[in-house]
């Protein structure tokens, strides 16, 4: 992606790694990687902010693309970091999406920005510890999480690896077609270093921040069926924790599969500009 400006936003004693697609359109989306990622604006979010008509912001997570590091974040950390990134592109507001790990940090933004976000689409987030639910049920490798609630020490000394099954066949079938720029973006942001990843599975288990309750912003959770990653039971938490959110249902998606609906949930979050 040629048109690309990426720069470095200083917040505190930070650095957040910061990226704008260039495009210019009808409103802006901050793109809230997943876990793991570089937070560089990969080609099939662009394709879909084209095809919408929108510009695309993005940033590497603390741990992750050149951001630097920042032990015991919670999720609604987030918010301070996409202020600053939309401040430093001269952006007012701007709706937050994101897409498995990114997902839960573009809610944690809509609930710590108020009305500078004016919509927030999740894409397989994970929900908020809870014992309401069984958190953990229909993981395939949740070791990870279950040491992230256990704390920081405890997740740096798990080395998890990917398992094959954590994926079905519609999401590898994606992943060789329009969106395998992905699965090379979570390679380069692996050979990183797990920092990152450390730091997103401590805030994902523990407390995020966030009272649900208060969140105004409309949101929109989309939830694949045959998710191995983050089951269904955490869109289904998530909708009945925040007070204007809409749930969409794809029962034959698993946890990458379901992004086949980012051109769809882009014009819906558009539906909400005023």
């Amino acid at each position: 992606m040629e048109s690309v400006t990426s720069l470095d936003v200083r917040v505190g004693d930070r650095v957040v790694r910061a990226h704008d697609s260039g495009e210019q359109g009808r409103a802006v989306v901050l793109w809230h990687h997943g876990t793991p990622q570089t937070g560089f604006p990969i080609e099939p979010v662009a394709r879909a902010a084209r095809a919408t008509g929108v510009r695309v912001l993005s940033y590497g997570r603390p741990g992750y693309g050149g951001s630097t590091r920042q032990p015991g974040r919670q999720v609604v950390s987030a918010a301070v970091d996409a202020a600053a990134v939309a401040d430093a592109f001269g952006v007012d507001r701007f709706c937050v999406v994101g897409a498995s790990g990114g997902g839960s940090h573009a809610l944690g933004c809509a609930a710590g920005l108020g009305d500078r976000v004016f919509a927030a689409v999740a894409f397989a987030a994970p929900a908020p510890w809870s014992d309401a639910f069984d958190w953990y049920g229909g993981m395939v490798a949740p070791q990870a999480l279950r040491a992230g609630r256990s704390g920081l020490a405890a997740r740096e000394a798990v080395t998890p690896e990917f398992d094959p099954d954590s994926f079905v066949e519609a999401d590898y079938e994606l992943l060789a077609g329009p969106w395998g720029e992905m699965g090379r973006d979570a390679q380069r942001a692996g050979r990183e270093g797990g920092g990152g990843e450390v730091d997103d599975d401590v805030a994902f288990a523990g407390d995020w921040g966030v009272d649900f309750a208060a969140v105004r912003t409309p949101v929109l959770l989309v939830q694949g069926g045959l998710d191995r990653v983050v089951p269904p039971d955490h869109g289904r938490h998530l909708a009945a924790l925040l007070p204007h959110a809409e749930l969409w249902y794809r029962p034959d998606d698993g946890h990458v599969s379901i992004l086949r609906e980012l051109p769809e949930a882009l014009e819906w979050a558009l539906r909400h500009l005023a």
